[in-house]
């Protein structure tokens, strides 16, 4: 990154950077800017394509409906009931 594109990204961002604070955020970026460059000299042409790294194994069950709990073990812990419903305080007049 050169002192340019620094002053550009300050004005963008409204960012005053001090001399040291420029100096080292420019050191950083020209750091990231020469690990690219060695990654992209890798060789990867033989190299297989991957979407995932380790395989993915997707479980799957089987989807059957089923009613685990009755009306009357649900309201167990109501307050109140009346006729199948919870019966709750009213909240709005």
């Amino acid at each position: 990154m050169d002192r340019e594109t620094l002053r550009r990204l300050e004005l963008l961002n409204q960012l005053s950077l001090t001399e040291t604070q420029k100096e080292e955020v420019t050191a950083f970026f020209s750091d990231r800017e020469k690990d690219m460059a060695m990654l992209n000299a890798i060789d990867t042409s033989q190299t297989e394509r991957q979407v995932h790294v380790m395989p993915i194994m997707t479980v799957v069950r089987e989807d059957v409906a089923s009613q685990p709990f009755t009306v009357e073990e649900l309201q167990k812990g109501a307050p109140e009931t009346d006729q199948g419903y919870w019966c709750v305080p009213q909240v709005m007049e």
